[in-house]
């Protein structure tokens, strides 16, 4: 179990070739010549060093690519990372996991090719933890990836490592994906923007895509509105899904008044705490002064939503554990952490449900579009309740707790999943006591990410992120 820490914040932010710029920034300085990529590389190679002994966000380190020219794509020259449950030619997938030895993999993943396209220096990969099911980055073992605003605390999970180098300064931008949250919860923890795009909007999921029901989407952590939506344009000029509305390069709020319904509670039963429910509040007030209408709505899922996501949580673990010997010939269930494993033996308990789990779940889209009629979006937490202490959704933590723990937690971002639509964490105005970042999500229609980016533009200007350089300490301390 984790210890108790006193309050550390660390940042990587200095005078150097990254300066404070965000992604899309940096690459405009590249293009001008003011920095040159390789710079940049280096320096955010420092960077990470600087960070790393106290974050422990890298699995993989690649400290100067020779790639890095700067030429071509959207983000030539902006360093960054891929997570490690994405193959990248040359480095090992681990998934996070110690049941088997990772293999250097043969070739790009078919989004790892996408993310590529942009331009980005890929200087690594970053940790999850095991097999992306937890939305906390910790392990039995081994130290967890803390947040960057107060390293007792969680940096979220499961694209923990990528929220803790983007939130800290050391890269502008980094891989992510959400299978249940996993984009939109760190990018909660750590004050970041966080999309997780319409099932479909980017190239799909290699490994989701051959499940019957595939909840995984690609997409990015970055610390402003610009570089998701810049990040959405370029992937779209590499490979675009003709069934879906063309995105484009969204620049800022588009002057429209938007219809929109809110929620501070779960569609479950699981009631907010305090300090999420004031960050929901508070997002209402912004938005009806900017001009929108805003109104109570109810999300009327299946009661046994909760239960049917879970059981098809278990049904990964299961499958995994038959099929891990694809991951490495010494794959090892038994050395697969508490979690999986009690994931796992949850779902041979409750096996014979699975027809009617996967039946009601892909049901879920009919309550979710009967909740739009009439409205352009809907706001609620990312989370149930703020960001935990390190420890509290550890691994080590008897199967009983950690699962009762983490349904009380993430309560409202795995219908966005089933459903595959897009939804949106975005840092609130508000903060907890601790002076962590409090998350609110937008979710929308599918195909709907314009409308996102649009009110996302609008809300960043009128109540700018707060930045974890401004709370003091020298870089990497």
């Amino acid at each position: 179990m984790t210890t108790f820490e006193e309050r550390t914040t660390v940042h990587a932010f200095r005078d150097d070739a990254l300066g404070e710029h965000d992604a899309v920034g940096l690459a405009e300085a590249v293009r001008r010549g003011e920095v040159g990529a390789a710079e940049v590389a280096r320096d955010a190679a420092a960077r990470v060093r600087a960070v790393e002994a106290r974050l422990h966000a890298v699995q993989v380190r690649i400290d100067v690519p020779a790639h890095a020219t700067g030429a071509g794509g959207a983000f030539a020259g902006v360093p960054s990372f891929v997570k490690d449950n994405t193959d990248y030619q040359g480095l090992p997938t681990g998934h996070g996991s110690s049941a088997f030895t990772p293999r250097a993999a043969r070739r790009h993943a078919p989004f790892a090719r996408q993310f590529l396209s942009t331009g980005v220096t890929v200087l690594g990969k970053t940790r999850l933890p095991e097999f992306g099911f937890s939305p906390s980055t910790e392990y039995e073992g081994a130290e967890p990836v803390r947040n960057p605003w107060h390293t007792g605390f969680s940096a979220g999970g499961s694209s923990g490592g990528s929220a803790a180098l983007v939130a800290s300064g050391a890269v502008p931008i980094a891989h992510a994906n959400d299978g249940g949250g996993s984009i939109r919860i760190p990018a909660a923890c750590c004050g970041l923007v966080g999309l997780k795009p319409t099932r479909g909007r980017v190239v799909p999921n290699a490994q989701s895509r051959q499940l019957p029901l595939d909840i995984v989407s690609d997409g990015v952590l970055t610390r402003s509105v610009r570089d998701t939506a810049a990040f959405l344009a370029a992937a779209e000029r590499h490979w675009r899904n003709t069934a879906l509305p063309p995105l484009g390069l969204v620049e800022g709020p588009s002057g429209r008044r938007l219809r929109i319904g809110f929620l501070v509670d779960s569609p479950n039963g699981v009631r907010s705490d305090a300090a999420t429910r004031d960050a929901v509040t508070g997002t209402v007030a912004t938005l009806e002064r900017l001009g929108h209408t805003v109104e109570p709505v109810e999300l009327r899922i299946d009661p046994r939503f909760t239960e049917d996501f879970l059981t098809y949580w278990g049904l990964l673990s299961f499958l995994l554990g038959v099929t891990g010997r694809t991951l490495g010939t010494d794959f090892d269930r038994r050395r697969m952490d508490g979690l999986s494993r009690g994931l796992r033996e949850t779902y041979l308990e409750n096996w014979r449900r699975t027809p009617g789990v996967l039946k009601r779940l892909k049901q879920t889209k009919v309550a979710y579009a009967a909740a739009f009629r009439g409205l352009d979006l809907i706001l609620s937490p990312v989370l149930a309740h703020t960001t935990p202490r390190l420890g509290h959704l550890s691994p080590d933590v008897a199967y009983p707790s950690l699962i009762e723990r983490i349904l009380a937690y993430v309560a409202f971002t795995p219908v966005n999943n089933v459903v595959g639509t897009p939804s949106l964490s975005l840092p609130a105005a508000t903060a907890t006591e601790d002076g962590l970042p409090v998350g609110v999500m937008f979710s929308a229609r599918p195909g709907a990410e314009r409308t996102l980016l649009e009110v996302a533009f609008q809300l960043e200007a009128e109540q700018p992120f707060r930045r974890v350089q401004d709370l003091g300490g020298p870089a990497g301390q």
